[in-house]
């Protein structure tokens, strides 16, 4: 009896991956058809090389590698492509900005210039690096976010900067950046974590001159649920580059299982989770597409990469189905829709954004955001490694 349990166990378990991998292909096909140019993710209305894209360029990366299929690597190559002249220049992009969210693409250009071997995405790349080496920082290293925001760190960044600083410090052997990439996530965890909760608040004021910032901590004052999906996905990807012997490296595994035994207890009942992580269904909160995928992402990987326990990958396939019967909509011409995504949400600027429970659940909602399908993309192809 034991046996056939463990069995039937097993062939679920297969079976929810060879599902979870169909999803993958079937909503990057949709992708595809909707939005023919890369360049077009996240309902882009003109050519640009934006974090959003590289996200959903990433998963369409991510798509390739595990089918073997050039038509999703091609995708991806003809954006860089057109975006990236033969200097390396890339296209609408401002260093004296000091923007992360510029960083964020140049993860997918490893690939692209290995395909190729064109010179013109390594000369990019190093663009994107001499950013960060020229980056303003807090006292303690921390990179602000961007420069119009002064003295501050969002979680946001973490996944806009630090993968892509550490595939490069070992793509290009330059072992010195590994030490301030682990340091990003040191920094930003002394200052956003709350022990109380287990959770991550979205962003520290270092001044705390900010209206949204705790005068006492410098904290803004919610758990915004995507902010907490992006910090996840950072620490999951940049272990792939810190090396195992790094003395920090178990630092940022704990990170990791922390949150592993956090986020279940703000789980809904559907297996999604709320814009705002811990507020549960008052005063117009809801259960948000690119949370829930991103959270599934970061559970799948981490279980597969062996960083946290495996019985978390229940956790990743609660929420994948919850997805699939909550937010995922099929429509008529075979595509699939996934609904619920928070268009944006920040913190400052003009006009002001106070980090208030109100401002987060009034940002716009719409369909197809590709910082919601790229990283469900990513989570059903980690669920059905």
């Amino acid at each position: 009896m034991k046996k056939t349990l463990l069995t039937l166990f097993a062939f679920a378990f297969v079976m929810q991956g060879i599902l979870a991998q169909k999803t993958a292909i079937a909503f990057a096909d949709s992708e595809m058809k909707r939005f023919p140019e890369a360049w077009q993710l996240d309902h882009g209305k003109r050519l640009y090389f934006g974090y959003s894209q590289g996200v959903g360029c990433q998963a369409m990366l991510d798509v390739w590698k595990q089918t073997g299929d050039r038509k999703y690597l091609d995708y991806v190559i003809n954006w860089a492509d057109t975006v990236i002249n033969d200097k390396g220049e890339i296209h609408l992009y401002k260093v004296e900005t000091y923007n992360l969210d510029y960083i964020k693409p140049g993860t997918v250009l490893f690939d692209v210039w290995k395909q190729t071997g064109k010179e013109k995405y390594k000369l990019a790349m190093d663009l994107l690096v001499n950013q960060l080496k020229n980056h303003p920082r807090t006292h303690e290293g921390a990179f602000w976010h961007k420069l119009i925001y002064q003295h501050q760190i969002w979680l946001d960044g973490l996944y806009m900067a630090s993968p892509f600083l550490a595939e490069y410090a070992v793509t290009f052997n330059k072992p010195e950046l590994i030490n301030d990439v682990v340091n990003q996530f040191i920094v930003c965890a002394k200052h956003t974590y709350d022990a109380k909760t287990g959770l991550y608040y979205h962003a520290w004021d270092e001044s705390k001159n900010q209206r949204w910032a705790n005068k006492e901590t410098g904290q803004s004052p919610n758990f915004w649920g995507r902010s907490i999906g992006w910090w996840f996905m950072a620490l999951v990807d940049v272990l792939d580059y810190i090396p195992a012997e790094h003395p920090q490296r178990p630092e940022l595994i704990k990170m990791i299982n922390g949150l592993a035994e956090t986020l279940p207890k703000y789980q809904d009942k559907t297996g999604l989770w709320y814009q705002v992580l811990d507020k549960g269904a008052v005063g117009g909160n809801y259960l948000e597409a690119s949370v829930s995928s991103m959270f599934m992402c970061g559970y799948a990987k981490a279980v597969n990469k062996g960083y946290i326990d495996k019985k978390y990958r229940t956790v990743a396939e609660k929420a994948y189905n919850g997805l699939m019967k909550t937010l995922i909509v099929k429509n008529a011409d075979g595509t699939l829709t996934l609904t619920k995504c928070c268009a944006v949400a920040g913190l400052g600027g003009h006009p002001y954004r106070d980090g208030s429970f109100e401002y987060y659940v009034n940002e716009r909602i719409r369909d197809n955001d590709a910082k919601a399908t790229g990283p469900f993309i990513m989570g059903c192809l980690q669920l059905g490694k």
